[in-house]
């Protein structure tokens, strides 16, 4: 009997008591919140659950692409062709307003040198700073580039240079390399020769023109 007794008393310690099982509580618990969400959930509008399933909208923003720098330059219209379609500011007009009245009738290379010569002294601190700068100035009583003071209207009315000139200023603006004059500030046609074609080293000759880079 003592051995029945005791086992007993062994079996009654193991005995788990439900009045002390804390997960009871813990599960009335869990229903009667889930029963308010289930309840504050069926009182919210069809839309406000959409949002809520699908989650915070996210607006993302997309930067322009910025147009690759070509780092090789091929010399002909097919290689131009495939460039997109150039536009810009005032700077770039007159970029190509440049181009176009000093070099129109010279080859490509001559086109592009002459682009050079001028982002060559924007570059300068012995020129002004923006490209309108360098090709409108003046000084000694005439104009650094002939056409802006020849008392004709700056109209570029032939539409093949206009579309070559404009998409060389582009490139050239956007950095494409200047391989052509050797770091050019100066050029001039061959038939004439200005006092500072004496003193400046002389760095390219292509088409009519002579290059020469102030020291």
């Amino acid at each position: 009997m003592a051995a029945v007794f005791l086992n007993g008393a062994a079996f009654a310690e193991v005995t788990v008591s439900q009045s002390n099982d804390p997960t009871v509580a813990l599960g009335g618990t869990m229903s009667t919140l889930l029963g308010a969400e289930k309840q504050a959930l069926a009182a919210l509008p069809g839309q406000r659950l959409t949002e809520l399933a699908v989650g915070p909208k996210v607006e993302t923003r997309t930067t322009p692409a910025t147009p690759a720098v070509p780092t090789v330059i091929r010399y002909d219209d097919a290689w131009l062709a495939t460039l997109p379609a150039p536009q810009g500011d005032a700077e770039w007009e007159c970029l190509s307003k440049a181009i176009y009245f000093e070099a129109r009738g010279e080859t490509l290379r001559g086109q592009f040198a002459v682009a050079e010569v001028i982002l060559n002294r924007v570059d300068s601190p012995d020129y002004p700073r923006s490209i309108c700068g360098v090709v409108q100035q003046r000084g000694g009583g005439g104009c650094q580039f002939s056409y802006v003071c020849d008392g004709r209207a700056d109209r570029m009315r032939d539409p093949e240079a206009v579309w070559r000139a404009e998409r060389i200023a582009r490139v050239m603006m956007d950095g494409a390399p200047r391989a052509l004059t050797m770091g050019a500030t100066h050029f001039h046609t061959r038939w004439v020769r200005p006092g500072w074609a004496r003193r400046f080293p002389q760095t390219a000759a292509i088409g009519a023109h002579l290059f020469y880079k102030q020291p």
